[in-house]
């Protein structure tokens, strides 16, 4: 049937009206193109040579703009293109400084990080008219204070670590520098946290890229941590090399020793150092060659199995002079962890102390899908963590730490609360360096030369006033610690407990913290007789002599289980973990 001259002439209307809106729109797409062209050749006309210059560099960028075929916004929009490029690129800043919400964290909220700046420039911290948080929100957490609250006057909280094999114990602060590599942060950034440290005596964890003459210039105290590069102690393939590794260990400033299993900010995956920012030092100091990416493997090639890194511990220990020796990890997969627990027990060979690394941690540059997707998250890798220790019975043998965006006083209470020893922060101490949260340390250009290999941008990195605000970030947070723990009415972070927390759960009622996770009784995994019956069966896929899960003894495990009427009947099907009971 032949269209009506009715809706012939619609169609012709509408097209006319589509022709005329893509008219306009290529003139608002060229026309800044084509008023460059335009100015230029009036400004030459007119002698005005400067605009003539400006005008025609703006004409041969458009003109570039249309011949080029990778960016389709530049193509239709010549030079206005680099316009939204440009303010792209300031959008963490622009975000940060005026759209941000106080409370946002992303991943540190601007309260946050005033907090530390005012902590370490040694000005007031306190706050007028009200708390800005929800006190009625769910997961809303608080400290019960006591009416026998009092004043603690204590310039610091200090702990023992090493045990019997230790022939050098290291008295260290609750609150230290965590692990970030030279490399990573520049030679001005390590300075200033390394002099913070010796000013203020607490720890600076060198991270795995060894230990450079940045760490060594003002003596502070070294955590030397040997991920699986072996920087600093590695022969030309890359392997452990004893007799490097005994000329570091033994020096003086080096007071404990720290092998990484894993980090939170990547666990599962090397760390990897893009060739842009090795440097002649940097080459020199982890012993890799110039012009390759540094490429740390995932595993470490000294060990493979839980026994064997037991070995490789006592090894460290013994060619360092007898100092604590322990590991770092994020939890991935618990029974591996549980295996390495079996294997201390049967070698009878504990080491000093366990760090655990929690998911939220994130100085080292990483993949996306790797941040958001892989590890546990702080408490519930440290619950696992201690829990397993406590019902092996051996918790009173090593002393564990904890990092992962621990930042102010309550994030180091809470933990220590939980039954942690001492925390660790690496972001807090970049904030008190400098660090504005730019979220540019993998690409060389750190606006505040934090990190950063460039010669230049370190420059405005000035080390001895950071270094005094590294002391002061440490000093006035522990302060804050101490009114923290006189507050709950007691002496020392040591005599905190679960029950001091309380927390507002979904529904709107409070919990103590004691009440909102699973604690094991101790030695309740060495018969099996754990409340939380997914304890029992993890343990029991640990091999000591694997990493891999022991499924034959999983599946023996249950039969047997099932036949006793052992079960906890209330998690049968709840696997999970921290589990409320």
């Amino acid at each position: 049937m032949l269209e009506s001259k009715a809706a012939i002439t619609s169609k012709s209307k509408t097209h006319d009206h589509n022709d005329s809106q893509y008219q306009v729109g290529v003139v608002k797409r060229y026309g800044l193109l084509v008023v460059m062209v335009l100015l230029s050749i009036m400004a030459i006309l007119w002698h005005i040579w400067w605009l003539a210059l400006l005008a025609m560099i703006l004409v041969f960028v458009g003109i570039y703009d249309l011949v080029q075929s990778k960016h389709a916004v530049l193509f239709n929009y010549p030079i206005l293109g680099h316009i939204r490029y440009f303010l792209e690129s300031y959008r963490p800043e622009i975000r940060q400084y005026f759209l941000e919400d106080d409370k946002e964290q992303v991943p540190f909220s601007r309260q946050q990080r005033a907090l530390v700046y005012q902590r370490a420039k040694n000005v007031s911290d306190t706050l007028a008219f009200g708390t800005l948080d929800d006190l009625y929100a769910k997961d809303k957490e608080w400290f019960l204070q006591s009416q026998t609250s009092h004043h603690l006057d204590v310039e610091d909280f200090r702990i023992i670590v090493g045990n019997e094999r230790c022939k050098q114990p290291y008295s260290m602060s609750v609150f230290n520098i965590s692990a970030m590599s030279f490399g990573s942060l520049s030679g001005h950034a390590i300075m200033a946290l390394n002099q913070g440290a010796k000013m203020g005596g607490f720890a600076h964890d060198t991270g795995e890229g060894a230990i450079s003459p940045y760490h060594r210039k003002f003596g502070g105290d070294l955590i030397w941590e040997i991920g699986t590069g072996y920087f600093g102690c590695r022969n030309e393939n890359g392997n452990f090399d004893a007799e490097l590794f005994v000329e570091n260990a033994k020096q003086e400033q080096v007071k404990m020793i720290e092998i990484k299993l894993s980090q939170g900010a990547k666990p599962g995956k090397g760390g990897v150092l893009p060739a842009g920012k090795i440097t002649k030092e940097i080459a020199l100091t982890r012993l890799i060659p110039m012009g390759e990416d540094c490429i740390s493997p995932s595993t470490h090639s000294a060990f493979s199995t839980p026994r064997e890194l037991v070995h490789f511990w006592q090894q460290l220990r013994e060619l360092s002079g007898g100092k604590p020796v322990g590991f770092k990890l994020c939890i991935g997969q618990p029974w591996q962890f549980m295996a390495i627990v079996k294997a201390m027990i049967e070698e009878d060979n504990y080491p000093d102390f366990i760090v655990v690394d929690g998911a939220e941690g994130g100085t080292g540059a990483a993949p996306v899908e790797f941040m958001d997707s892989f590890g546990m998250p702080l408490i519930d890798g440290f619950l696992l963590v201690h829990n397993t220790l406590v019902g092996a019975n051996i918790r009173d043998k090593i002393k564990i730490g904890v990092s992962g965006k621990i930042i102010s006083a309550f994030d180091i209470a809470k933990m220590l609360a939980l039954g942690a020893d001492w925390c660790n922060s690496a972001r807090g101490f970049m904030f008190a360096v400098g660090c504005i949260q730019s979220r540019t340390c993998h690409t060389n250009t750190c606006p505040t030369g934090v990190a950063t290999q460039d010669p230049y941008r370190q420059m405005a990195l000035d080390v001895p006033s950071k270094s005094e605000r590294v002391a002061n970030f440490h000093k006035n947070t522990i302060k804050s610690l101490a009114n923290f723990v006189g507050a709950v009415g007691l002496s020392h972070p040591y005599d905190l407990h679960p029950y001091h927390v309380a927390r507002r759960m979904n529904d709107g009622s409070i919990k103590l913290l004691s009440r909102c996770f699973y604690f094991m009784d101790k030695g309740a995994l060495l018969n099996m007789n754990a409340r939380a019956d997914i304890y029992n069966q993890m343990w029991a896929m640990a091999d000591p002599d694997s990493f891999k899960a022991d499924n034959e003894a999983y599946v023996a495990y249950n039969h047997d289980s099932q036949n006793t009427h052992k079960k906890n009947q209330l998690h049968d099907n709840h696997p999970q973990f921290p589990i409320d009971v």
